[in-house]
C-alpha cells in the first residue's frame, strides 16, 4: 500500500501520499523522509505561487515484504507539484510474473516526462507516455495529480488509487473508482485488453493553502474509512510526520 500526504497522513500494501499547498513566500522543502520515489524531477527547482509540501509512507502486504510490495509513486516539485501512485495487479504474480515490476517502470516513467514538451503538464497525457513507453509484463491501476501554480490540482486516474482533499477537517474532493466488477478495476496493462488513458477519469479542484490531499493505492482506502483519515491527520500539524503516522 502507498500513501501519499500532501500538507499530510496513512495505511496493509498500500501506497498513500500526503500533500499541503503553501505560498511561495514561506520556505516548504519536504524534510527528508522513506521515499519509494523513482525519482524526484528536479526539472523546476525554483518555487511556485503554490506549492505542495510532501510526507510518504509505503507499507507492504505481509506476504510482500520480500519484494518492498507491489504499489509504487513519484512525487515531483515541477511546476506546482506532481504526485502519483499506481498498483501493480497482484494477478500476475499466478503467472510468474513479478506484480511490482510494471508498477514501478510505470511510475519511472511517469516522473521522467513531467516535464516533457507533449504532455504540457496534462495528467491524462502523461498516463499515456508513461503507459507507452512501459515494457514490462503486467498491469496497474494508477492516479496522477498536477498542481497549477494557480493553485488548480488537475487528476487523472485509471482504475481504483484514490485521493481525498481535506479543508478544515472536511473531505471536499475525492476520487471515484473505476471497477469492471468487484475486485476487478480498471486497469492500464501490457495486453490490449486493458484500458487506456481514453479510459481515465479526468477532474480538478481549486486548492487553498492549508489543503490536504491525500492520495493512495486502494490498500488504504479499502482499509481506512474516509473519517478515521481525517481524525488521524488532525492529529498532525507536520505532513511528513503524518504521512508515517
Amino acid at each position: 500500500m502507498a500513501n501519499s500526504i500532501y500538507r499530510a497522513s496513512m495505511l496493509q500494501s498500500y501506497s498513500q501520499l500526503l500533500f499541503q499547498p503553501c505560498l511561495s513566500n514561506k520556505h516548504c522543502v519536504p524534510k527528508k523522509t522513506n521515499l519509494l520515489c523513482f525519482a524526484s524531477s528536479q526539472l523546476n527547482p525554483a518555487r511556485s505561487e503554490v506549492s505542495f509540501c510532501t510526507g510518504t509512507h509505503l507499507i507492504p502486504h505481509p506476504n510482500k515484504v520480500e519484494r518492498g510490495g507491489e504499489d509504487a509513486f513519484f512525487v515531483s516539485n515541477f511546476k506546482g507539484g506532481v504526485i502519483a501512485v499506481a498498483d501493480g495487479v497482484s494477478g500476475w504474480a499466478e503467472q510468474n510474473v513479478d506484480p511490482s515490476l510494471f508498477s514501478k517502470e510505470l511510475m519511472a516513467n511517469a516522473s521522467s516526462l513531467v516535464g516533457d514538451l507533449e504532455v504540457n503538464y496534462d495528467p491524462q497525457i502523461l498516463i499515456r507516455k508513461a503507459h507507452a513507453a512501459t515494457g514490462s509484463k503486467g498491469s496497474a491501476t494508477a492516479i496522477v495529480a498536477m498542481l497549477e501554480r494557480n493553485g488548480t490540482m488537475k487528476v487523472a486516474s485509471v482504475g481504483d488509487c484514490g485521493l481525498r482533499v481535506i479543508r478544515k477537517g472536511q473531505i471536499i474532493f475525492s476520487t471515484t473508482p473505476q471497477e469492471h466488477y468487484f475486485d476487478c478495476p480498471y486497469q492500464l496493462s501490457s495486453e490490449l485488453v486493458g484500458q487506456t488513458y481514453l479510459d481515465a477519469v479526468v477532474s480538478s479542484v481549486e486548492l487553498v493553502e492549508g489543503d490536504t490531499i491525500v492520495m493512495g493505492s486502494d490498500g488504504l482506502f479499502d482499509n481506512v474509512f474516509d473519517g478515521e483519515i481525517v481524525s488521524t491527520l488532525a492529529a498532525y500539524s507536520d505532513v511528513v510526520e503524518a504521512g508515517i503516522g
